[in-house]
């Protein structure tokens, strides 16, 4: 099963809840299974079932349906993202629930529901912010923005697979790194997880051959991102359990979105690659 097939099926099911939550009914506390990996960092380790969606059984239900979400964590799409859904699927086991607040929900909603769309699909229904609190002393609210996180820092864009040059000539190469803002060379990796849900990193590090605006403290995890939020693009350019190293050309636009525009899979055999990034040093436009 696709990343993109898996997503479909996670966000049918969570637009569809099998019943809605009672505030009123009668709850337990359970521990936080080691399977369900999205939350056992968030600093509790009992949570209160049913859940906030309605979910009672941990094997049939609660474990199966945090995963549907790691996909969407793994983009970073909010930095209080996980925070939110667990506070739904695996409230702490308090004396009454604690839920987020609306304008927590709204925030991660901002951020995430572009990454969902990206993807194909709207903001689920069972997540309208609408049903959150109003900010009060008993509901999740958001973090405090940090004043010294940089405000500027490049985002990726959720675009169309870039073109991807097979065996180029040195030319086209040499004219993709002047025409465009960057050019670097990863290793893109792709693991499948035990749920058949494949995983794309970047592996190690991040060669530049032409930086531009590029930060060098941020371009991996920049990069990362991209393949994450473009999920359907990322599935074709690397095979399971493979790594592959690509010559990325980009650009970055006006609102700060970074594209990219090329991709020359970097095989041992493509001498022109080489030769081509080689000679920009000295190369003249």
């Amino acid at each position: 099963m696709t990343v993109f097939s898996f997503t479909v099926v996670a966000l049918l099911a969570l637009a569809c809840p099998s019943m809605a939550f009672d505030m009123g009914q009668s709850t337990r506390c359970v521990p936080i299974p080691d399977q369900m990996k999205i939350c056992k960092d968030v600093g509790y380790s009992e949570m209160r079932l049913p859940n906030l969606l309605g979910h009672s059984n941990v094997e049939l239900e609660v474990v199966p349906r945090s995963e549907d979400w790691r996909p969407l964590l793994q983009s970073g799409c909010h930095p209080q993202a996980q925070e939110f859904i667990c506070s739904l699927i695996a409230p702490v086991c308090l004396d009454t629930f604690i839920q987020p607040c609306r304008n927590l929900c709204v925030a991660v909603r901002d951020s995430c529901a572009p990454v969902l769309a990206c993807q194909g699909h709207a903001w689920p229904e069972v997540l309208n912010c609408d049903r959150f609190p109003a900010q009060e002393d008993t509901c999740l609210s958001p973090h405090p923005k940090l004043s010294h996180f940089p405000k500027d820092l490049p985002k990726p864009a959720c675009q169309n697979c870039p073109e991807v040059v097979n065996s180029p000539a040195k030319k086209t190469v040499l004219d993709a790194l002047c025409q465009h803002d960057f050019a670097v060379s990863a290793k893109l990796y792709r693991r499948r997880q035990p749920m058949g849900d494949p995983e794309f990193e970047i592996d190690g590090r991040v060669e530049f051959i032409r930086q531009g605006p590029l930060l060098p403290y941020d371009t991996r995890h920049l990069l990362q991102q991209w393949l994450l939020i473009n999920l359907r693009c990322a599935d074709t350019l690397v095979r399971p359990g493979r790594t592959q190293l690509y010559l990325l050309t980009g650009s970055v636009q006006h609102d700060g979105s970074v594209v990219l525009t090329r991709l020359f899979p970097w095989h041992k055999k493509d001498a022109n690659i080489t030769v081509a990034t080689r000679k920009w040093r000295h190369h003249r436009c």
